[in-house]
């Protein structure tokens, strides 16, 4: 019986575990640690490095470490070390080929196969990345399994005869993760996922870091933005006070000869309090509040109808992200698992699952979900007018995976001979504004009068939450499919509008908006209801951001053009 093992590919921190003996167990590393730090460097001697002797490393070598790659997974952004660029998959093979070593000489075993957590708000780009960072460590990738379900499998196997609606809160290092399911004597039914993949501690870190900074600049009348050792030594030691203020209320913060002022070494010292640091995240976690609510929605559960709500991740220790989920939820928030190994822990559960240690029909079963929407782009027709660049949906968010879904289509011309089948990944009813997966043709389509020849399109979507797409002429057979290039996807941040009437320039486009916003609602956008709501998002997204108002100024004049043409369509 081979062995597979269960690993926590994490932000700040990464863990490797296996199922022995009925449980499971977390190996530790070559330093007897159970936690192993994400960081890959290259040591004086030309030697990749991994875990704490590349972290040691990072203050006086900042150029020759990488920290936080997960955040990168799934993009075409490349880091450097001495010289030489590698991709993310890269530098997670490194720190995955760490802990496989790590199991390998502690249990005198060879490891060729892992199931690996990735975030539930993970996309496909980003879950096949980590599917190849695998293949690259040298192991079949044999399972991706979601960080809250994972964790929830290491809850729900010492509570087999439980019944209850759980609401998994999990914000770790890098990532927000909330997960809504329903417990049934050893079935864990994932109802909905919603997430943020840029909201973690390290953000929290970045504004004490920009708060302390701010000061000491103020102070001193300097800039240490372009000192990197600076900013490596300051990035420590608010690690360091947060942790703290989660035990203590105050914490006094020292960096002694920490900057040149005038050719005179200066130290930067302050008391930080945690009424201080609070005020700082307030925003951010407060913020989550949408994710909750996305997916108690999606789940069709009423937050009173929520048994347990379960921390899972370092970040949560922070009092105030109990209180917040307690004053926002009604409902004290509870730490009933090992908030820095239960995803781990739960990786090496669904291994023993795999490896038949256990069984779905008598210990524990899961079922998950498919957190975003998926679909392909179509001409489409509103009001009578066509619209190209609509987005058709295929499979909807929260779905139970795995999962295969198809829709018929038609030609759109005379005599169409092939057709472009672009797949994308979001939210947003104009096709382009979401995440490009990937496309394909399908040709050989027989010469026919428009809309008589119809193409039919599969999504696949499996229990590793990867996608795959067919497409197929229906009146011939004939097939292709979509290869999707992983290295090669950038994936979009989801910019939040809300709360953009706040924003410094508001005032000045709120009433083009409304008015945009009030002929759509009308109906009176006719073919130009994607373009006015791209537009709208646009403006939207720039004052967000505080964009130079010359930026603003052309979207909005690009609106008032389709405003002023529907108005003389409609003699107003």
């Amino acid at each position: 019986m081979s062995n597979i093992v269960g690993i926590d590919l994490g932000t700040s921190t990464s863990e490797i575990a296996i199922f022995k003996e009925g449980k499971p167990f977390v190996i530790p590393n070559h330093l007897g640690e159970y936690i192993t730090p994400s960081a890959v460097g290259i040591s004086d001697d030309g030697r990749i490095i991994v875990g704490k002797e590349a972290r040691d490393q990072l203050l006086l070598k900042p150029d020759d470490t990488v920290i936080e790659v997960k955040r990168l997974m799934g993009s075409d952004t490349v880091v450097s070390m001495r010289g030489k660029q590698y991709t993310p998959q890269e530098i997670s093979s490194f720190i995955l080929k760490y802990l496989l070593d790590c199991a390998h000489k502690y249990l005198n075993e060879d490891i060729d196969s892992a199931v690996i957590t990735v975030p539930a708000y993970f996309s496909d780009v980003q879950r096949r990345a980590t599917v190849e960072a695998g293949k690259l460590a040298g192991i079949k990738v044999e399972r991706i399994i979601n960080e809250p379900t994972s964790a929830m499998l290491d809850y729900g196997i010492e509570h087999m005869e439980e019944c209850q609606n759980v609401l998994v809160y999990d914000l770790g290092g890098g990532t927000l993760d909330v997960t809504v399911l329903e417990m049934f004597r050893g079935v864990l039914d994932i109802k909905a996922s919603s997430g943020n993949n840029r909201l973690g501690g390290k953000d929290f870190d970045q504004c004490l870091m920009d708060y302390l900074l701010k000061r000491f600049s103020a102070q001193y009348e300097v800039d240490v933005s372009e000192d990197k050792r600076a900013l490596v030594r300051l990035k420590e030691a608010v690690e360091k006070c947060k942790i703290a203020l989660s035990e203590q209320e105050e914490y006094h913060l020292v960096l002694p000869f920490f900057f040149n002022v005038q050719g005179n070494p200066v130290s930067l010292e302050e008391t930080v309090s945690r009424e201080i640091f609070e005020s700082l995240i307030k925003e951010l976690i407060d913020s989550t509040i949408k994710q909750i609510n996305m997916a108690l929605t999606d789940a069709c559960i009423d937050i009173t109808d929520i048994d347990l709500i379960l921390l899972v991740g370092g970040s949560t220790r922070i009092p105030y992200v109990r209180s917040f989920l307690e004053k926002s939820l009604g409902n004290p928030p509870k730490s009933l698992v090992d908030s820095d190994l239960a995803v781990v822990r739960g990786a090496s559960i669904q291994a023993g699952i795999l490896n038949n240690q256990l069984s779905a029909e008598e210990d524990i079963l899961i079922t998950d979900v498919c957190p975003y929407t998926l679909g392909t782009s179509v001409l489409d027709y509103f009001g009578g007018f066509p619209v190209s660049d609509a987005y058709d949906v295929i499979i909807p968010r929260n779905v139970t995976i795995p999962i295969v879904k198809e829709k018929i289509y038609g030609t759109v011309v005379d005599n169409q001979t092939q057709v472009e089948i672009d797949v994308y990944q979001g939210e947003y009813k104009k096709a382009s504004y979401n995440n490009f997966l990937g496309k394909f043709f399908l040709k050989g389509i027989p010469s026919a009068p428009a809309f008589q020849e119809k193409i039919c399109i599969t999504f696949s979507y499996d229990v590793n939450g990867i996608l795959q797409v067919e497409g197929k002429i229906v009146s011939t057979g004939e097939k292709a499919n979509l290869v999707i290039e992983t290295t090669n996807a950038e994936m979009l941040d989801e910019i939040e509008t809300e709360g953009w009437e706040k924003a410094t320039n508001a005032r000045k486009y709120k009433a083009i908006i409304k008015k945009a916003e009030r002929m759509l609602k009308k109906g009176e956008a006719q073919d130009y209801v994607l373009e006015m709501e791209s537009l709208i998002r646009k403006i939207k997204v720039a004052l967000v951001q505080d964009e130079k108002s010359e930026i603003i100024e052309e979207i909005k004049e690009e609106l008032q053009e389709i405003i002023y043409e529907l108005m003389e369509e409609m003699n107003v």
